[in-house]
């Protein structure tokens, strides 16, 4: 998956939202581009630094996801390994096992007169899917 965004000139803007379908026990990724307004060329993301964090309401857990800047295409891949989601869910009978709420936050550093800005330009659910096939 790959979604373009709007840019950081518009900070507090309202965040895309993004629903996210994962297999439980699967690894999963996701890539997010950052792109200028003519949706061509990407923004210098050398600067910022991105947390990923999945929250599942029902066990009150909060997982870290990886994320792995891509500096010269303006993107970053988001990944949920297996060994992580394999505890998203419990049950065979239902084709969703769950349903968590992720988000992505950036840090642009020393973005106005050398202060960092938080941005969160992504929030999302990811649907967990039901696995009958377990490693």
């Amino acid at each position: 998956m790959s979604s373009s965004i709007c840019g950081p000139e518009i900070f507090g803007a309202d965040p895309i939202n993004i629903k996210w379908s994962v297999v439980r026990g699967d690894t999963a990724s996701i890539t997010v581009s950052f792109l200028q307004n003519d949706e061509v060329t990407p923004f210098n993301i050398s600067t910022w630094d991105f947390t990923c964090t999945a929250y599942d309401p029902y066990s009150d857990m909060v997982d870290v996801l990886t994320s792995v800047k891509n500096i010269s295409a303006g993107t970053i891949t988001i990944t949920a390994p297996a060994s992580m989601t394999k505890d998203w869910g419990t049950g065979y009978k239902k084709v969703r096992v769950n349903e968590l709420r992720f988000d992505v936050q950036a840090t642009i550093n020393g973005a106005t007169d050398a202060q960092d800005i938080i941005w969160t330009p992504i929030i999302g659910s990811i649907s967990v899917l039901s696995d009958l096939s377990y490693n």
